[in-house]
């Protein structure tokens, strides 16, 4: 499967396959729901093959990293409250399905030595915590950072230098989207995106199709899809030449890409 060079290695490794990432973990898997974003569900994902887990980061009051979606715990822990206004320790104990801590992104890192992390940046707070992290860790290679804030994301990319892979904010989006050259949008957006991480449609308009998939190759990025949890629909998008597919259901995209002959375990 072709696939363009984009230069950074978390990409580039997946060369002849699709990029399978867990969303959250896989959200909707059968054995996971209510457990989205917890160590338990991304093990989960790792026991079936998963290489490239897809998480989000907020930062705490103090400045600590934790891979959570919401921006107040209320939804899926027993605790209340804005995230960007409670200390660490006090999210240290809120328990997700009762039994869950909500990790910290150092602690995932750290877990998973052999995994890459795609990585939505929720909160501007995140932003310097992240590079800073990536920076101890020395985990450039293993991440890519995507954020619907085109600030947020110049501010990380600023802080790190283009050593890490970052897919392309809405306003980036659009330029592939509306461009019909591919150099231009590649202009456009300073050649900074590596990846665009889109969803099959938005309201009525279809947002990928084989002209986006083209555009984008040419440009020298990655199309990757969100979040696609329909078997017939990975199989239409795999057969457009999309590089990757973020799921909820980890089991059922396992299923087609094995079918496929393009599953890659974890090692």
């Amino acid at each position: 499967m072709d696939r363009p060079v984009t230069g950074y290695p978390y990409l580039d490794e997946a060369a002849g396959t699709v990029i399978a990432m867990a969303h959250r973990g896989g959200a909707l898997h059968p054995e996971l729901r209510g457990l989205e974003n917890t160590l338990h569900a991304f093990e989960h994902a790792v026991a079936l093959g998963y290489r490239y887990l897809e998480t989000d980061v907020h930062a705490t009051s103090d400045g600590h990293l934790v891979a959570f979606h919401d921006e107040v715990l209320d939804r899926v822990t027993d605790r209340a409250g804005p995230l960007a206004s409670t200390q660490a320790a006090e999210v240290a104990l809120a328990r997700i399905g009762g039994e869950h801590a909500v990790p910290g992104m150092a602690d995932l890192l750290e877990a998973f030595p052999d995994c890459q992390f795609n990585i939505d940046l929720k909160s501007p707070a995140a932003v310097r915590p992240l590079a800073a992290l990536l920076d101890r860790a020395g985990a450039h290679d293993r991440v890519l950072v995507g954020s619907f804030s085109l600030s947020s994301l110049r501010q990380f990319r600023a802080l790190t230098g283009g050593r890490v892979a970052t897919s392309a904010a809405p306003a980036e989006a659009a330029a592939f989207l509306t461009l019909p050259v591919p150099r231009l949008a590649r202009l456009v957006t300073r050649g900074r995106v590596a990846a665009l991480q889109v969803p099959v449609r938005r309201g009525r308009l279809r947002i990928v199709d084989a002209g986006l998939v083209r555009r984008a190759h040419a440009a020298g990025a990655h199309v990757h899809v969100w979040t696609v949890d329909e078997p017939a629909e990975m199989d239409r998008l795999v057969a457009l030449g999309v590089d990757g597919l973020i799921t909820d259901r980890t089991d059922l995209l396992k299923d087609v890409l094995v079918r496929r002959g393009l599953w890659e375990d974890a090692a």
